[in-house]
């Protein structure tokens, strides 16, 4: 398994401050080597709406880049990664994404072996899912990005998320019509051992993904990571759909 995804722009080391909105937190760059830059308090965006509580903490160091297009944007930075515990944990919910098509364009997951990109965002029902593959059936893929671990387990979503479970039905109906249906939980970070809905945070959702299972929804965990410019898929995480005790 080797889906690697070069990061563009230059990292650079800042510290959290605070969060202003679910998109948007205040900073301050680290002092770099020999001096000499420092600033406090400039916003940056946060392209991720979860709660990130056990990342999002005053001190934490982020990996931000410039904006791809400063001149159209409020905000000149966007957080891509948080550090902490040892872990740096891509933040950026659109690497997921990103590094999935590059994934299924080049056929670097065994589990999809035989299957072609045919395009983003197809409309499945009421919602647009991520990927329409083509293969033996076509199949519908939904990605996920999760960033929360507690003890060696990758839990999803750390937000309720309403969203999250009418992509379940869609693809629970696209199963029903013959498709292959996935949900794909890319999780951010390298320390998970297993996958697990988040039943304490958002119980319909464990609910949803567990009926959408049974219905022939294939749920599937991959672990990337980030290093030296670039994002990586790592192998998949074995995903437990046991009910909590």
């Amino acid at each position: 398994m080797a889906a690697r995804l070069k990061i563009e722009g230059e990292m650079v080391r800042a510290r959290f401050l605070s969060r202003k909105n679910r998109f948007s937190v205040l900073a301050e760059l680290v002092e770099k080597e020999g001096g000499a830059e420092k600033a406090g308090g400039f916003e940056c965006h946060l392209p991720n709406p979860g709660r990130l509580k056990e990342l999002l903490v005053p001190g934490a160091e982020l990996l931000i880049r410039p904006a791809r297009y400063p001149q159209r944007r409020k905000t000149k930075f966007d957080v891509f990664a948080a550090v902490g515990g040892g872990e740096t944990v891509i933040v950026d919910s659109r690497a997921a994404n990103q590094i999935m098509r590059v994934a299924f364009t080049a056929g670097d997951l065994p589990e999809f072996e035989g299957y072609e990109l045919v395009r983003s965002e197809p409309a499945c029902g009421d919602s647009r899912l991520d990927f329409l593959l083509k293969g033996d059936r076509p199949a519908i893929v939904e990605v996920k990005s999760c960033t929360l671990v507690k003890g060696g387990i990758a839990l999803f979503p750390d937000a309720p998320t309403t969203r999250g479970r009418r992509h379940l039905r869609e693809l629970l109906r696209a199963s029903s019509q013959g498709y292959r249906a996935c949900v794909l939980f890319v999780v951010m970070r390298k320390d998970a051992d297993v996958f697990a809905p988040n039943d304490e945070t958002d119980p319909a959702f464990g609910a949803a993904l567990r009926e959408a299972a049974a219905g022939g929804v294939e749920a599937i965990a991959f672990a990337a990571r980030y290093k030296e410019g670039w994002m990586e898929v790592t192998g998949e995480v074995p995903v437990d759909l046991s009910r909590p005790k």
